[in-house]
């Protein structure tokens, strides 16, 4: 269902698109597609070098950083290893 809006969509750009371009002659169509590549790519450089210029900028608060504490886990001793005691092991008379 939302494959078909979307390709629904698609096809009312692609059919809006030609129908701008299509007046134009062939120069004017080379000529259209080359200012808009260079003003698309000139805005990404842009806003690329513009991000990068002001990662570091302290404009907003900065976050305060804590110690973590350690956890304090209480040990259990479940294996039969380490309760060798705990057992008693006897001999039975036969």
């Amino acid at each position: 269902m939302i494959r078909k809006i979307i390709q629904r969509v698609n096809e009312w750009l692609e059919d809006r698109l030609r129908s701008l371009v299509r007046p134009l002659s062939p120069d004017a169509r080379v000529i259209v597609i080359v200012t808009m590549l260079i003003v698309f790519s000139g805005l990404s450089i842009y806003m690329t070098v513009s991000s990068i210029y002001n990662l570091g900028k302290g404009k907003g608060e900065q976050m305060p950083i804590e110690q973590i504490e350690s956890l304090k886990l209480q040990q259990q001793q479940r294996d039969s290893i380490n309760n060798l005691n705990h057992y008693q092991y006897e001999r039975s008379s036969e």
